[in-house]
């Protein structure tokens, strides 16, 4: 019998699988579909202090295996999350989350951090300065080890839950950015966020979405995201929970044999609402295929 449990931060999950933030909302439409408590865990919608419309549509353009996305971190605040959606997820998930939490100011950042801390399904807070949908915010925080560096010191001087810091691609060393996270006291590191990307209509000559340029996402990102990964785990001495392009079980040994701790999964839930069941019910025959008897046995077995 393998075993598919990971450690993250003190956190033991029964698998390593857990959908990333802006694919899987709260989980509500999913749980009616199947039992999302198979998941490991999962990273809620993107939230900000105040509650955000996002951009203008249309905002998703498809691309050869992969899709663009402009959505621009729409959500009702933080102040409702808390009020309103995290009660009614208590109330058909068992499993500690992940808060993903965006701002357009390092003040923001923190308040945002403040209230999710005090959840206490809340059991990660991750840190999106990656964002490249926003203007002004998201990813101009994670472009310079300065600023990045800046809202992670900020953020876990406020609060006692682990912080993980989800780090953009879209940069020219991302292994620099990693690094000043950590020294500056981040618990883990998320990546990656989206590449940035753009279509063109060519019969009407112009961009397919409004906000012309989107986070390029899915299976033609996977092998930037492997190699991210890997450079980054070479790096830093914290958890990596790798992403990018993820869409079987098979990935998912791939990415943590270049050093992620825990495998989130985005774009493929939005092609197939049961990608994330599929692939923790396939783990358990590609693990005994390979001959891993323990799935944490194989984090950042590369050299």
């Amino acid at each position: 019998m393998v075993d598919t449990s990971v450690i993250l931060s003190g956190i033991k999950l029964d698998n390593p699988v857990i959908p990333a933030s802006g694919t899987f909302g709260y989980g509500k439409e999913f749980a009616e579909l199947y039992d999302i408590n198979i998941l490991g865990s999962f990273s809620f919608k993107g939230t900000t202090k105040e509650p955000r419309f996002g951009n203008p549509q249309p905002r998703i353009a498809e691309c050869y295996s992969g899709m663009i996305n402009s959505v621009g971190l729409q959500n009702p605040g933080v102040d409702a999350v808390s009020a309103k959606e995290l009660k009614e997820l208590a109330t058909f998930f068992r499993k500690p989350v992940i808060a993903n939490i965006s701002g357009f100011s390092v003040e923001e950042f923190v308040d945002c951090a403040k209230i999710m801390d005090k959840e206490e399904q809340v059991g990660i807070i991750e840190v999106n300065v990656s964002c490249p949908n926003v203007h002004n915010g998201g990813m101009s925080f994670g472009v310079f080890p300065e600023s990045a560096a800046e809202v992670t010191k900020a953020v876990k001087s406020a609060v006692n839950k682990p912080v993980y810091i989800k780090l953009s691609p879209n940069v020219t060393d991302i292994t620099q950015i990693a690094k000043a996270c950590e020294e500056s006291g981040a618990d883990g590191i998320s990546l990656i966020n989206t590449l940035l990307g753009m279509r063109i209509d060519i019969n009407r000559r112009k961009p397919v979405i409004a906000n012309k340029l989107g986070g390029f996402s899915g299976p033609a990102i996977f092998p930037v995201a492997v190699g991210m990964v890997y450079r980054v785990a070479k790096t830093v001495n914290i958890p990596i929970m790798g992403m990018g392009g993820v869409s079987r079980a098979e990935d998912v040994i791939e990415m943590m044999m270049a050093g992620a701790a825990a495998v989130q999964v985005g774009a493929a839930n939005l092609v197939d609402p049961y990608a994330c069941k599929n692939i923790i019910e396939s783990l358990p025959g590609v693990m005994e295929r390979l001959g891993i008897e323990k799935v944490s046995d194989i984090i950042g077995i590369v050299e």
